[in-house]
């Protein structure tokens, strides 16, 4: 089939489920959905030559407001077959890229997130139907990611923000079999909650560097009293940069300090304004400096993704 044929195909299922689908008006129009045989709905980066690495499947954050289509009507997701909205994606995509793939095989699903505006209102009710939608699309994706990979190496799940909450609820769909591969899932920028670890035997906090099968979660703020409940309010947390659970600070960058207060569970830091990401809409980087999550700690990051590889692969080993 063409990419032509493709696009008005997709163009055509998404006219129809803006009629179908259950609970949303008919008026709104709902974005046709990816097909993950097509490799325009990822971002792949093969770089694990040396069968030493692991496998990533990274889930992006919000690029998309609320839009119109050409006859008017609303849309409050992103639309894959749009060269536009897959460009935003693809451009934190490709700097995520940048330092989690090598030595690693990367693979970045473009998927239906919901857009902005349900973070805006800072309700669960609203954030939790709007993600019904992206994660029927995270979890094809998965399902997809499983059979391009040998699924005998180890894996990583990372996400940030809509991707970070997405991840988390990926982890609840996870089988016994599958998480006996899962090296971290690494929870960027968003919250996890005591229901959340009730609803799954594998979202298990990390307590180190190195410990495997573990989630790591963690959201930075100038000062405690910033913390968005509604992205921050997690039971787990870790400091990225000396990978403890306690209140003992590290030192970043040369002048960054960064230490993890116990209540709320937020990372602290002094020494960094943050001031290149911009407060927008009363909801991100106003106090909290939400949008660093992914970039001020990316040499952490991707160290810690190397060292718990290897304690897979040892772990693997001895048994």
């Amino acid at each position: 089939m063409t990419k032509k044929a493709t696009a008005v195909g997709a163009a055509a299922t998404a006219i129809i489920l803006s009629i179908i689908v259950t609970g949303r008006s008919a008026n709104e129009y709902i974005p046709a959905p990816p097909d993950y045989a097509d490799t325009t709905m990822w971002v792949t980066v093969l770089n694990d030559t040396a069968d030493s690495g692991a496998d990533i499947f990274y889930l992006v954050s919000t690029w998309e407001k609320d839009w119109l289509t050409a006859d008017s009507l609303p849309c409050h997701y992103a639309d894959v077959w749009n060269p536009l909205h897959r460009s935003h994606m693809a451009d934190e995509i490709s700097r995520i890229a940048a330092y989690m793939a090598p030595g690693n095989n990367f693979y970045a699903p473009y998927y239906r997130h919901t857009t902005i505006e349900a973070f805006v209102t800072q309700s669960e009710d609203t954030v939790s139907q709007r993600m019904e939608l992206p994660m029927q699309d995270v979890e094809a994706a998965f399902r997809s990611f499983q059979q391009r990979r040998d699924t005998s190496r180890p894996f990583v799940i990372a996400g940030f923000s809509q991707g970070a909450l997405a991840t988390v609820e990926l982890l609840k769909t996870m089988d016994a079999e599958t998480y006996s591969h899962l090296v971290a899932a690494y929870v960027l920028g968003w919250k996890v909650t005591p229901q959340d670890t009730l609803q799954s035997p594998y979202i298990k906090a990390a307590q180190g560097e190195s410990d495997t099968g573990v989630t790591i979660c963690y959201n930075t703020v100038k000062e405690p009293r910033y913390a968005k409940p509604l992205i921050s309010a997690t039971c787990i947390a870790i400091n990225p940069v000396n990978w403890r659970t306690d209140t003992v600070s590290a030192l970043l960058h040369d002048t960054i300090r960064v230490s993890l207060c116990q209540n709320p569970r937020v990372l602290v830091v002094s020494g960094y304004s943050g001031s290149e990401y911009k407060p927008y809409r009363g909801i991100i980087n106003t106090g909290d400096i939400h949008s660093c999550e992914p970039w001020l700690y990316s040499e952490c990051l991707a160290r810690n993704i190397s060292v718990r590889t290897k304690a897979w692969r040892e772990q693997k080993k001895a048994r």
